[in-house]
């Protein structure tokens, strides 16, 4: 048996990048899985892919973690399509560099929209199921740079910063209801919102870092599956660094 089997999982941001890596693995471990996300061709055909390689149900919703409508209504599609959701991994993110004198406002709010209150959203849209059951996974997603900082992206860590508060904060109202939240904080990972990025930022960040190359989606997924998992339950507030090297905490 998989780590995950018998469990269901919604994961958001999940079409591409660490989300799809998480999805994959996931299914691999046995679970179910609804695919949130935004470019809702790419959630349907990696559902059906999942769904055809594992001969396990999976299901997909074209929605916007940020907007209460959309995800009230595709959290009820996927409740539905599950009859409860497990696990919720909050990948969906955003990216782009500007610096604060250059920022207008919409930039500043569409960055913590997507990344704080899609985490809050789609958080209470499963918290109080859970707390039903007494067992439940909130995996969140945030950054090394919520600790380290950044030119040019002071509202990305901003964003990223309040994500780790709102895990912290989270794991003490959760107390031993049974349902766990924690963090996953990677440093630049291979995806196509760290290839979005400037070419003279790519090269400069790498030559920061000690192993001198960036993540893979693949490294960083095994993370989300061990908190995930009956194993990580011991696991509470706690904030994953996966850097290599970058910012040593």
């Amino acid at each position: 048996m998989g780590k995950l089997e018998g469990r269901t999982a919604v994961v958001t941001g999940g079409a591409s990048g660490i989300g799809q890596a998480i999805c994959e693995l996931f299914a691999e471990e046995g679970a179910e899985i609804g695919i949130f996300d935004l470019t809702g061709n790419k959630a349907e055909e990696l559902a059906s892919l999942l769904r055809t390689k594992y001969k396990r149900n999976m299901a997909f919703y074209h929605g916007d973690v940020s907007k209460l409508e959309s995800v009230s209504e595709g959290f009820d599609q996927l409740k539905n399509s599950f009859g409860h959701i497990d696990i919720l991994v909050n990948c969906a993110g955003i990216d782009n560099t500007v610096y604060l004198e250059d920022m207008e406002l919409s930039v500043w709010n569409r960055m913590l929209e997507v990344h704080l209150t899609g985490t809050f959203l789609c958080t209470k849209q499963v918290l109080t199921s859970m707390r039903t059951a007494h067992w439940g996974r909130i995996i969140n997603f945030s950054s090394q740079l919520a600790h380290k900082g950044a030119p040019s992206m002071v509202h990305y860590c901003t964003a990223k910063a309040g994500i780790i508060g709102f895990t912290r904060a989270l794991a003490y109202e959760l107390g031993d209801s049974g349902v766990t939240v924690n963090c996953i904080n990677p440093g630049p990972v291979e995806t196509p919102l760290l290839q979005a990025l400037p070419e003279t930022w790519l090269q400069n960040k790498k030559s920061e870092i000690p192993l001198k190359r960036f993540g893979q989606v693949s490294e960083v997924a095994p993370t989300a599956v061990l908190l995930a998992s009956d194993g990580g339950g011991y696991y509470m507030g706690a904030s994953m660094n996966m850097n290599g090297g970058d910012y040593m905490i």
